[in-house]
């Protein structure tokens, strides 16, 4: 007798549109993406409008919605009015020192917490994560006395550097993804190579922690890059970052809106190179997390 092939009745999940290992999106799912990109980019096109048009424009009911040609003059008076070349140049020196910084203090100090042993491990862990429930205004006048009095660093990118180049987020961050990312059968291994404790670090446990550094590393960034409350308190409108420079567009009686979103936009261009430089990277390292889980 020679078999026949009959078809297969779907089962439920194939009749659900599931095709190959794969759950196909129906029209809802595409109409509330939509919707959530929309809602997530018209900001960004707004201040993009709002920093091509004049004042009047901005303020005219109802607004336009589409860009004018005042955008290379509005760009132009923003860096006439405020420090804008210097602030770019400061924050990013800022942003990309602490980045580097938090990501090599966080994978060093999170691997040890998380595969290697001594003795107060726990207890030091609990003291590190306490610490992430402290605000951070409460340690702002201690901070200054020590920047201003102390070490004479008022008005210096050190002073921004310094207090920012660890993190206990970090440290945390990294320690619980290494605790499953990184098998303790390969440190072993590593081990009866006659690996020192460095070497383990550098050729084993970075590669591993790679996609959770990057994630980190843009997190960082974007948080030094928006930080406006330290370099309010210690920076000068002569040596300002970038959101000390918008603060001063934002100041005086009138306020010039359209110049002001259009020094916004130029501040928020770093932030999307950073994303297209890194994106992958953090995609790869949220994918993982969620495999993991």
């Amino acid at each position: 007798m020679t078999a026949v092939d009959l078809p297969r009745r779907p089962g439920r999940l194939g009749r659900r549109g599931r095709r190959d290992g794969q759950l196909s999106a129906g029209p809802g799912t595409y109409v509330l993406l939509g919707v959530i990109v929309f809602v997530s980019l018209f900001p960004l096109y707004w201040t993009f409008v709002a920093a091509s048009r004049s004042n009047s424009d901005i303020n005219r009911v109802p607004p336009s919605l589409f860009p004018g040609g005042n955008a290379f003059a509005n760009v132009a008076k923003a860096f006439q009015q405020t420090e804008t070349r210097l602030a770019l140049i400061n924050s990013f020196v800022v942003a990309a020192t602490v980045t580097v910084s938090v990501v090599l203090t966080s994978t060093l100090a999170g691997f040890a917490f998380a595969k290697l042993r001594f003795r107060g491990r726990n207890v030091l862990l609990a003291g590190l994560i306490a610490t992430m429930m402290v605000p951070t205004q409460l340690g702002i006048i201690p901070l200054y006395i020590m920047m201003s009095q102390w070490l004479h660093w008022n008005d210096h990118l050190q002073a921004l550097i310094v207090p920012a180049a660890a993190s206990a987020f970090g440290v945390f961050f990294i320690r619980q993804y290494l605790v499953t990312a990184l098998p303790t059968e390969l440190l072993e291994a590593a081990r009866v190579d006659g690996c020192s404790t460095l070497r383990i670090y550098w050729n084993i446990v970075l590669p591993v922690a790679r996609p959770a550094a990057a994630v980190l590393g843009m997190l960082t960034f974007m948080t030094t890059w928006n930080d406006f409350y330290w370099p309010r308190v210690v920076m000068t409108p002569q040596n300002p970052t970038v959101q000390v420079a918008l603060s001063t567009l934002a100041g005086g009686y009138l306020v010039d809106y359209s110049v002001l979103l259009a020094g916004a936009l130029i501040a928020t261009l770093p932030m999307l190179v950073v994303f297209a430089l890194m994106g992958r990277q953090i995609l790869d390292g949220i994918m993982q997390g969620a495999i993991k889980a």
